[in-house]
């Protein structure tokens, strides 16, 4: 006999097959839960708390100042000189004139509170949305944690933070919407005018700020779209309310909000020009050279995102939705968010924010579901229990977020980014000019000297200029001819360059070399400035040049060996660096570089101390923690070199050096097995190194 419809493809069971029922959730007003939630959202807000980077953030403020004092929202190229004047679509004005006054009122815990705030917001939003959604236990409070690990990460001043409480107000509406659904469809309420109120109408203002603020809006209309091919059929008890009257029902009135939220869309100062950015940069701006450079543009770096478990969130993400299609229907909705919003995270690490907050709800949903089915009844004495296993849970997978070096904890601005004394520098010597700067930079310094147009950036945070400008600006980072041509065609006054060199830029290497044209006047672990030796500011460039300090990375040990093996250059290198190391409060580079010339002298104290200096002043400084190591194996304390080279793999990762050096540790400890471990892991790493070799020869073992 064939099985209906209903039943075909399902396992039925006899009535004394059938499981309990799921365990019941506690009220959202129990102790436990009230307790649990508490330590939730203090690690969520602990998760934000970690130094502000960001260079973008300058450009946002700067923006936002601007139209505070114009009192109007610039529509033109105001922020770079080589296009000053020309038209210019500023789709973030929204955001930025929101946060430049808790940037002038407050300062930088007016940004955190923005921070805390808006993340905080995010996560109860999407939290009620589970809740709306049908999920009422404790496991919800994790995946939220669990989210905004990944989250954390895109939480800088930047105008996603005002849009992703957008995206979770459109998510909590829309599922308003399925609630009150499901609540006529079980024939709650009797009368029309017992109904909850319909949220929708709040979708149109959603749309109109989110195009004002960022141009992600299309984002709103993907989800908009997504509600829309998931519709239920129109009620029968829907008939009396408003859009009903007019017309508006069934699939008939999702389509109307998102007709008027497109049509709402266009009310910005330039109207299609603004809607049409995203849409541009999808089908011409990728594909320059100087998008492709850009980090946050590239795909998923997945070692990055280990410590914050976004790997396990997709994962539990995509079991849970095939273990709820099987177990109680698919949800239209959240296949089309995972098919879209996962994809685009892989493709572009910028949407990793945009998943967090897209995945929370469904996931805190299905993941309630599954504990819940799984447990099958719970004494009510559990529940203290399980509020603490979940309380822990949360705290414990932010410990790795917390530890993470690369975002150090702390209220402040990491000031190791943007080129503060450079631009002191500028302003103290009331140097003007053409500048040749990297984008990166030109957001603060657009905030340090707007209006002053002859003190702008070559180019902002947005890669304002000609397509021309662009390609060569790409290209003159590894490219010296490029470089020639741009300043062939600008003749620049002064370059400001990032001291750090990305392993494909070497513009401050050959600008450091050619002498004849360039001085070195400035430079910390930020960035250098440059002043061209017969331009305006020659005699400035003449007086304040570095002779021997070396710019950029090629120069620096060909400089320092020479300086060992030279007294006189060690003297000349040795004032020079400390002149760069008083200069600025952020230079562990030139700190480093003293406690090497100390060392080389005999004076072991001064150089150990001079490094601990260094990892002060930028704890994220590369190689510091090797150097001490050296120190504490030449002194015969093997714990101690183990312990500082735990460090600096933490930092810099695996090399077959560092490996190198931790046998030749383990080797002093007297622990030889351990020694030939990392001697052999060495050589994996690097066959062609010959010291683990000889060393692994020594130990009686072989490759």
């Amino acid at each position: 006999m064939k099985r209906s419809a209903r039943t075909r493809g399902r396992h039925t069971r006899g009535p004394s097959a059938i499981p309990p029922p799921p365990a019941p959730a506690p009220s959202a007003r129990h102790p436990a839960f009230v307790i649990a939630a508490l330590i939730a959202a203090g690690c969520i807000a602990s998760l934000v708390s970690f130094l502000l980077y960001d260079t973008d953030m300058w450009q946002h403020l700067a923006v936002g100042r601007a139209i505070w004092t114009l009192h109007a929202i610039p529509t033109r190229q105001f922020w770079t000189w080589p296009t000053y004047g020309a038209p210019d679509v500023n789709a973030s004005w929204g955001f930025r004139a929101l946060i430049w006054p808790l940037w002038n009122a407050f300062g930088v815990r007016g940004l955190f509170a923005w921070r805390w705030v808006s993340t905080l917001a995010v996560f109860t939003l999407l939290l009620l949305a589970a809740r709306r959604m049908g999920a009422a236990g404790f496991a919800p409070l994790f995946a939220m944690v669990l989210c905004a690990l990944t989250y954390r990460h895109r939480s800088q001043i930047r105008p996603e933070t005002l849009v992703s409480v957008l995206l979770a107000a459109q998510i909590l509406i829309h599922e308003t919407w399925r609630a009150r659904e499901r609540w006529f469809a079980a024939g709650g309420g009797g009368a029309a005018g017992a109904a909850p109120p319909d949220p929708r109408p709040w979708l149109v203002l959603i749309a109109w700020v989110w195009a004002n603020a960022h141009i992600s809006y299309w984002i709103g209309f993907a989800v908009q779209g997504f509600y829309l091919v998931a519709a239920p059929p129109a009620r029968g008890a829907l008939s009396a309310g408003w859009l009903e009257r007019a017309g508006l029902h069934g699939v008939r009135a999702p389509i109307a909000f998102l007709a008027a939220s497109l049509a709402v869309s266009l009310v910005n100062p330039w109207g299609w020009q603004a809607l049409w950015q995203p849409f541009a940069y999808f089908l011409y701006w990728r594909h320059e050279a100087v998008f492709q450079s850009i980090g946050e543009l590239a795909p998923l770096d997945w070692s990055f995102n280990l410590p914050n478990l976004l790997p396990l969130m997709l994962a539990g993400w995509a079991a849970l939705l095939i273990w709820r299609a099987r177990a109680r229907g698919s949800d239209r909705v959240e296949i089309l968010m995972f098919l879209t919003f996962v994809p685009l995270a892989i493709g572009s690490q910028r949407f990793t924010g945009f998943l967090s907050v897209a995945a929370a709800p469904f996931l805190a949903r299905d993941l309630d579901s599954f504990v819940r089915a799984a447990k099958r009844g719970s004494a009510p004495a559990a529940i203290w229990l399980e509020g603490a296993i979940v309380a822990l849970a949360c705290v414990g997978v932010c410990v790795p977020e917390w530890r993470r070096i690369s975002t150090p904890m702390g209220i402040g601005i990491d000031w190791r980014i943007p080129p503060a004394r450079a631009c002191d520098f500028i302003v103290d010597h009331d140097i003007h000019g053409r500048v040749f700067n990297q984008f990166a930079a030109g957001g603060y310094m657009v905030y340090r000297f707007w209006p002053d147009r002859s003190r702008l950036p070559f180019m902002d945070i947005h890669q304002a200029g000609t397509l021309e400008d662009r390609y060569y600006y790409a290209w003159a980072q590894q490219d010296s001819s490029a470089w020639r041509f741009l300043d062939t065609k600008y003749h620049f006054d002064d370059v400001l360059l990032f001291t750090r060199q990305s392993a494909d830029d070497s513009l401050i290497d050959w600008i450091g070399a050619d002498t004849t044209r360039w001085a070195l006047v400035e430079s910390d672990d930020a960035a250098s400035l440059f002043l061209r030796r017969d331009g305006r500011d020659a005699s400035l460039a003449e007086r304040w040049r570095y002779r021997v300090l070396p710019a950029g990375h090629a120069a620096w040990y060909p400089r320092l060996a020479a300086a060992i093996a030279d007294a006189a250059k060690r003297h000349t290198l040795e004032a020079e660096f400390a002149r760069a190391a008083d200069s600025s409060p952020v230079n562990s580079r030139a700190l480093t570089g003293l406690a090497l010339l100390a060392d080389a002298d005999g004076r072991e104290a001064e150089a150990r101390a001079l490094l601990n200096r260094a990892i002060r002043a930028n704890p994220k400084e590369a190689d510091v923690h090797r150097y001490l190591a050296e120190l504490d194996l030449a002194g015969g304390d093997a714990r101690g070199a183990l312990s500082n080279l735990a460090r600096e793999r933490a930092l810099s990762g695996e090399s077959a050096e560092l490996d190198a050096e931790v046998g030749r540790a383990w080797q002093r400890s007297g622990n030889a097995a351990r020694a030939r471990e990392s001697y052999e892991r060495a050589l994996r790493l690097d066959p062609s190194q010959g010291a683990p070799r000889d060393s692994l020869a020594r130990l009686g073992g072989g490759p």
